[in-house]
């Protein structure tokens, strides 16, 4: 979902953990697939959404992993229009953290909740795009199965504008 239109005006993404264009700590780098990080999703906080906006969804992308397509390492759909934050963790896999309503799709790890950075060992660092999404629909109706691709579809035909900020990692 990442692109090169101009994020909405007004509508900003920040985060108290991730300084936008930083490098990740290990405390947002995956804890497997050869990495040892902890896993923990970041802090995050957006203001000035569009009018009209009646929910928000989450992504992190990483559009350089050697897939073709990219990496999807969170997704969260059904956030209530009266939330502005999430706190560090709340990508924990039991969706404890969440608020009420919202959801998560799953990764392409495989599994629900967030997933950090793990980028092929010598690759150069990878871009890791952190979005918010405002969105016309209070509930996006996905299987419980649905893939970050079907999330992504549902998000962008709902889709009111977004902000977004990005970090980097490499190992």
């Amino acid at each position: 979902m990442f692109s090169s239109e101009p994020d909405t005006a007004g509508f900003t993404l920040s985060s108290p953990t991730i300084a936008p264009n930083s490098h990740l700590g290990p405390e947002h780098v995956f804890n497997g697939f050869g990495c040892t990080g902890q896993n923990v999703s970041p802090a995050l906080k957006w203001q000035g959404a569009p009018e009209g906006t009646k929910s928000f969804a989450i992504t992190v992308y990483d559009p350089d992993a050697p897939t073709g397509s990219g990496w999807w390492h969170w997704v969260v759909l059904n956030i209530p229009a009266t939330v502005n934050t999430l706190s560090a963790g709340a990508g924990d896999v039991s969706g404890a953290h969440l608020p009420v309503g919202a959801m998560h799709v799953r990764t392409d790890y495989g599994q629900l909740g967030f997933g950090g950075a793990c980028p092929p060992e010598g690759d150069k660092p990878h871009r890791y795009i952190l979005t918010v999404y405002a969105l016309k629909a209070e509930k996006i109706e996905v299987p419980a199965d649905a893939t970050a691709a079907l999330a992504g579809f549902m998000i962008h035909a709902n889709k009111l504008g977004k902000a977004s900020l990005m970090a980097t990692y490499g190992r």
